[in-house]
């Protein structure tokens, strides 16, 4: 069996969950679904991994110590930190993890998870990432295909083709649809959701990018074979990293290639991308309401309430999500959660102005 090393992408600004994730404290670093940080559940799964190398946790120069900080409450004993200078998106953080690896042996598979996304049964989890191991061992650029539970327009989507091992051949990928596409998707049952999560040989994907988005691959290498390293950070050249286009490995490698598999894996997967999203998957009390932090809620139902710096009382509150920080408090109706950036946005301007 190949060797196995996650690589955790953990970028981002999160202003989908302003006020409480800023670009300084992206949602990753959050305790937003238990006790435990969104990053910290992420490297603790990667470390159930069978045969697992040590994992590389790729991020920005300013998120690098508080990575460092999440990695050790994990419990893991050592992570290897890779910075980009500048965010360039998944498929060339995805090239940097293939090319650390590839070092060591080429043929290592390579995990390639967000870090901010919650997975309610962590154990069904781990067993889709063994079988889509096995198709990444075969050749193959493999994803987890999230089994829908109806159909929502704010996700990529996946078209199975024919079997291959214990997931299928894809036919082809699906940007963001609108709804009438999406139900039609989710009523045939061949469709799922795109999370995001790969498995590859780091030999195959290089090769694959070096095909499909050859400036892509060069601008890495020449990156990564100019790092600088310091203990256990490793960081890439900002000249070589600043000639590399911004893609994502969907568009980059996935779409094109002929090697895409996908396994279907139904988990209780959210990529906690609004605060709407919180609110469906955290545990309520009787009235359906969740409250975190010292917060109340009288003759209210359906509402999120988190106060982070003082007591926040809701009342007459129905499907509400009431935000409270030392600095700026939000309040919306769970159904404009994608406005939230908006209001991050505003935010930001007017400190800036001051």
């Amino acid at each position: 069996m190949a060797k196995l090393r996650a690589a955790i992408l953990c970028g981002g600004a999160g202003t989908r969950l302003w006020p409480l994730s800023r670009i300084e404290t992206p949602k990753q670093f959050h305790s937003l679904v238990g006790e435990r940080s969104l990053l910290v559940d992420t490297l603790a799964r990667a470390n159930r991994l069978d045969a697992s190398g040590v994992p590389m946790i790729i991020t920005a120069a300013h998120l690098a110590e508080m990575v460092s900080i999440h990695a050790g409450d994990s419990g893991a004993s050592d992570v290897e930190i890779i910075v980009e200078p500048t965010p360039r998106n998944t498929a060339p953080a995805a090239a940097l993890a293939a090319l650390a690896a590839a070092e060591e042996d080429p043929k290592t598979v390579i995990a390639l998870l967000p870090s901010d996304h919650h997975v309610r049964d962590e154990v069904g989890f781990v067993r889709a990432l063994g079988f889509a191991r096995e198709l990444a061992e075969e050749g193959a650029i493999a994803t987890l295909g999230i089994t829908p539970s109806g159909p929502h327009t704010g996700y990529g989507y996946i078209h199975r083709a024919e079997s291959w091992k214990a997931g299928f051949h894809v036919s082809r990928f699906v940007e963001k649809p609108d709804l009438e596409t999406a139900s039609s998707f989710f009523s045939a049952g061949t469709y799922y959701w795109n999370a995001g999560i790969y498995l590859f040989r780091a030999d195959v994907f290089l090769a694959e990018l070096a095909r499909f988005q050859p400036i892509v691959a060069e601008a890495a290498t020449q990156a990564w074979s100019k790092r600088t390293s310091s203990r256990s950070i490793q960081s890439v050249d900002a000249e070589a990293w600043s000639k590399c286009p911004s893609i994502s490995i969907d568009h980059a490698v996935a779409e094109n290639t002929k090697l895409a598999a996908v396994v279907p894996a139904d988990v209780g997967w959210s990529d906690v991308g609004s605060w709407a999203s919180l609110l469906e998957i955290a545990a309520r009390d009787p009235d359906g309401n969740v409250l975190i932090g010292d917060a109340s809620a009288i003759k209210s139902s359906g509402s999120y309430v988190r106060s982070t710096s003082r007591h926040l009382s809701v009342i007459g509150a129905t499907d509400l999500i009431v935000i409270e920080t030392a600095d700026a408090v939000l309040v919306l109706h769970k159904d404009y959660s994608e406005h939230v950036k908006t209001a991050a946005g505003i935010f930001t301007a007017s400190r800036t102005i001051k």
